[in-house]
């Protein structure tokens, strides 16, 4: 009989995301460039209201650690829309049901992700900053499983994790040639505020946004 197991109490290390999927961190330093080489340029419009969305969660921030639903309404949903992520081309799902069969295992995983997923090729996993204050490495596992779960049709799928102050994003290449491979950007943080990096999170979000669609350069 087949085992149905819930990811967020099974897959809470890399070790066993790892030994499920046979999952492996890429070797090859051109993997994901995405997140760090060629950004595209931001305009005006695009820092103004950057600066606003920031001004703005850092005052709620101020007071304390916020839930993860706030989280989103502050910063993750604005950043998004200004990253073109809303757009009717895409196909935008929340508090999604997460399925994987593992035959070779007899497992059933399952789970379902308090997140927004565009065109199942990127996954964006909002925490309360409060569950992650160390780091938030703990809930990379867990992204790994529902990126997994993205149909075989997009073999690279893009991850982003974050509490509101930090943010890592995910590359995943489900692709059959090769075991599935990952790598992780490093941490970009909002604080402290006069060294915010949440510039560079829009143009990573404005890079996939341009790959999802095809595309090899910018205007």
């Amino acid at each position: 009989m087949t085992q149905t197991l819930a990811i967020s109490k099974q897959l809470t290390t890399m070790a066993a995301v790892e030994a499920r999927f046979h999952l492996a961190y890429a070797t090859d330093a051109q993997f994901f460039t995405e997140w760090h080489m060629s950004l595209p340029d931001l305009s005006e419009s695009d820092r103004l209201t950057l600066a606003h969305i920031q001004e703005r969660f850092l005052e709620h921030r101020h007071r304390g650690f916020l839930p993860e639903g706030t989280v989103d309404k502050l910063v993750i949903s604005p950043l998004l829309d200004l990253a073109g992520l809303y757009e009717p081309r895409f196909t935008i799902r929340t508090e999604a049901t997460v399925e994987i069969v593992l035959q070779e295992r007899d497992e059933r995983l399952q789970g379902r992700v308090d997140t927004l997923i565009v065109q199942d090729q990127l996954w964006v996993l909002v925490v309360e900053a409060k569950n992650t204050s160390l780091s938030l490495a703990v809930v990379i596992p867990q992204t790994l499983t529902y990126m997994m779960s993205a149909p075989d049709a997009n073999p690279v799928v893009y991850g982003l994790v974050t509490n509101g102050d930090e943010y890592r994003f995910i590359k995943l290449d489900k692709s059959t040639v090769t075991p599935p491979r990952f790598d992780l950007s490093d941490p970009l943080s909002l604080f402290p505020p006069q060294r915010s990096q949440l510039q560079q999170v829009l143009q990573i979000l404005k890079q996939i946004n341009h790959l999802l669609k095809g595309g090899n350069g910018y205007p």
